[in-house]
């Protein structure tokens, strides 16, 4: 099968997860992600280690990719880069502010030598404004984005989402943005800077949980699971009531809450007075959550969610990371996949969200450092067997 995105070249200098979960989807959707990495350590989310020991973190954001070691202090790497760049049709980096273009390596200079270079970036708060200069990870872009200040409940701290979607939701929004640009460049010929500030990417995550804002004021408080004004969603303990033995219930209308009614066969309480709107519902929760946790109580959260399911209520178990590994729904739909990694062997991954024509994306391991060095410059600089071996003993790559 021919893959949407085969043709797209991208020269990939990102590290550790918000850059290289957007060239990761690309490559899973037919790109020719080629990995830039200092030789001899590659780059920070291997773990400052040696290939065999790459961390399970570089494993599952680097698939489907090559790598090229070239050492960028030295003169000659940032030659061989900027010989091979008009290969390219992108560049893509989430280095700290100021790194690229110290060597050598920024748009200006890119585009120099490439006018139709999509250089696309990712930064903490971006190239310009009064926090330029401050960097980020995931965590500090949730804080400074604001989903923090609205996850919660008033009783607890700010929380952090288990799920980094600073990082990857982050390079998801870079993923849009670079072929948008590559549509553009196809149509018109132009070269692009795309970039996505992490802080600006959460704070539009965050969007819909400001929206009660127009009636509370500021600050938005945090409510927990309970969807604020829409009793009885919330989420309800099973059996036998360990960590994640939870499911969620939706039943935001009527029509859902008359369904919800029926499954835990309370139907009498349908025409119920306390049951006819929002606001009712709202001041008799306490009464209404009892009902509900009783009858979730008596079953497992696969139970729960299967039997409201089935009844057409809006229901999730509170799948954990062994839920998920072992579903056989997801692995149906290829989002839980083994690869063979040349020197861990099966590794079990997830994979793209994104299916084309209904199937999979093919998964491919994340290369060993520096694997494919020798064939990426013999095949874009056309250089021979010496002139790669000197490069090796002066330790440019």
């Amino acid at each position: 099968m021919t893959l949407p995105l085969e043709g797209l070249r991208i020269l990939d200098f990102t590290q550790y997860e918000a850059g290289t979960s957007a060239t990761q989807t690309l490559a899973w959707l037919g790109a020719d992600v080629v990995k830039v990495e200092p030789p001899g350590i590659g780059e920070p989310g291997r773990g400052l280690s040696v290939a065999p020991a790459d961390r399970m973190y570089f494993l599952n954001l680097n698939g489907n990719k090559r790598s090229v070691a070239i050492n960028l202090k030295r003169a000659e790497g940032r030659d061989l880069v900027l010989r091979m760049a008009p290969n390219f049709d992108v560049v893509a980096e989430n280095l700290a502010p100021g790194t690229m273009e110290s060597l050598g390596l920024g748009f200006e200079a890119l585009k120099s030598c490439h006018p139709r270079v999509i250089y696309a970036s990712i930064k903490g708060f971006g190239s310009a404004g009064p926090y330029a200069h401050y960097r980020s990870f995931d965590m500090v872009a949730q804080a400074v984005g604001g989903s923090m200040s609205i996850t919660g409940t008033t009783d607890t701290v700010p929380l952090r989402s288990g799920a980094t979607y600073g990082d990857t939701g982050t390079g998801m929004q870079l993923g849009i943005g670079i072929l948008a640009a590559y549509v553009r460049m196809l149509k018109t010929g132009a070269g692009a800077h795309v970039e996505v500030s992490m802080q600006d990417a959460i704070a539009s995550y965050s969007r819909v949980g400001f929206l009660a804002r127009e009636t509370v004021g500021d600050p938005v408080p945090r409510v927990g699971n309970n969807l604020r004004g829409l009793a009885p969603t919330n989420t309800y303990a099973c059996k036998p009531f360990g960590p994640n033995d939870y499911v969620y219930i939706v039943a935001t209308s009527a029509p859902m809450l008359e369904r919800l009614l029926v499954s835990i066969g309370r139907p009498e309480l349908v025409d119920d007075p306390r049951m006819a709107t929002a606001e009712t519902r709202r001041e008799n929760e306490e009464w209404l959550q009892g009902l509900i946790s009783e009858w979730t109580g008596a079953r497992t959260k696969h139970e729960a969610m299967a039997e409201l399911q089935a009844c057409g209520v809006p229901a999730g178990a509170t799948f954990d990371s062994g839920d998920i590994f072992n579903d056989p729904h997801l692995k149906l739909r290829g989002m839980v996949q083994t690869v063979d990694h040349p020197v861990r062997g099966a590794v079990e991954i997830l994979g793209n969200p994104i299916l084309i024509d209904q199937k999979p994306s093919c998964l491919t391991p994340a290369p060993l450092l520096g694997a494919d060095t020798a064939a990426v410059l013999k095949a874009e600089l056309g250089l021979g067997e010496s002139e790669i071996a000197a490069l090796r003993e002066s330790k440019v790559i």
